[in-house]
């Protein structure tokens, strides 16, 4: 659905250019790590996107379903050895816009589908 295209390239590009940000620690520290951050970031869009798609079958629910599962795999693997960190606040924020970004991918993945 959205894993195999340009765009989900595109946005593991976009987080391996930043993957300088995760090797900084420093003031600002939120009270969550970068894996509870972005289990949870990630989760909360993709509620809002089913939420927003009132029109999807289950079993279009169930392939975004998979298909997160495999984003949060590869974004585990890309930011392993940080996960357990307290993030800082530009880290949440960084987190927060790809989570955007994988909303956008299956918002327009949606679109295509059900035209």
């Amino acid at each position: 659905m959205v894993t195999d295209k340009p765009g989900y390239e595109h946005l593991i590009q976009f987080l391996t250019e930043h993957l300088s940000l995760f090797e900084q620690s420093g003031s600002g520290e939120t009270d969550k790590t970068i894996g509870v951050i972005l289990e949870e970031s990630i989760a909360e869009q993709i509620i809002n996107l089913c939420t927003q798609h009132t029109e999807l079958e289950m079993n279009h629910r169930s392939m975004i379903i998979r298909e997160v599962d495999g984003i949060m795999y590869d974004f585990q693997e890309v930011l392993s050895g940080v996960l357990e960190k307290k993030a800082t606040a530009q880290q949440a924020e960084l987190i927060n816009e790809i989570s955007l970004l994988i909303k956008n991918l299956f918002d327009n993945a949606i679109a295509d589908l059900l035209d």
